[in-house]
């Protein structure tokens, strides 16, 4: 089966997804995560197990669930991480995920933290080519990893806004970061352009 612009996948699997609903990451309750919304999902892809997730706030489900390759997501603004200006577990975002093995151009992956980001100017051309179409919606990647750290493998995402904030990071980046934002409803084509590679949890 292909995915993407000709990438092939062969022999993946679902085996392990795990979901924590009524709580977020720091165990407080009072997020009502929909049905069927997964925080992490491990992926038997080639032999090995390639891990997505469990960042902050994000939950996925797949469209099908023989077929990981598109998944559903909603993201919540899990003890105010991504916005002061919504309440805690607030909705922010909806959105689509598509499973992607980014090209191998010879540049070795960062692994300089949990989640080491490549902007969209610093990031190999073929990498970006593999954006889903309307490309200029699919601005976001983010990695899995394996026992190793972080692998070329992960999801292209599509943001689509929930409701209207301004996108800080709950304070913690102002104006002159590529990441703040302001968000409207509707695809989110001001999120950050970025390449995240993750080497997963401690």
């Amino acid at each position: 089966m292909s995915f993407g612009k000709g990438l092939a996948f062969t022999g993946w699997v679902l085996i392990v997804v795990l979901a924590i609903p009524g709580c977020d990451a720091g165990g407080s309750k009072g997020l009502e995560v929909p049905r069927g919304y997964l925080n992490r999902i491990e992926v038997r892809l080639d032999g090995r197990v390639v891990t997505f997730g469990p960042f902050v706030g994000y939950y996925f489900a797949p469209e099908d669930p023989r077929d990981l390759s598109r998944l559903r997501f909603v993201c919540f603004n899990e003890r105010r991480f991504y916005t002061r200006d919504l309440a805690k577990n607030a909705l922010l975002f909806t959105g689509e995920a598509r499973l992607t093995t980014l090209p191998d151009t010879g540049r070795s992956i960062p692994s300089t933290g949990r989640i080491s980001p490549i902007f969209f100017t610093e990031a190999p051309k073929a990498w970006l080519d593999t954006r889903p179409e309307p490309a200029e919606e699919w601005v976001h990647f983010h990695s899995g990893y394996d026992a190793r750290g972080a692998v070329l493998t992960g999801y292209w995402l599509r943001h689509v806004g929930a409701a209207e904030f301004t996108y800080d990071m709950g304070g913690r980046v102002g104006a002159g970061s590529p990441l703040y934002h302001r968000v409207s409803r509707g695809p989110d084509v001001g999120f950050g352009r970025i390449v995240e590679f993750d080497r997963g949890p401690s």
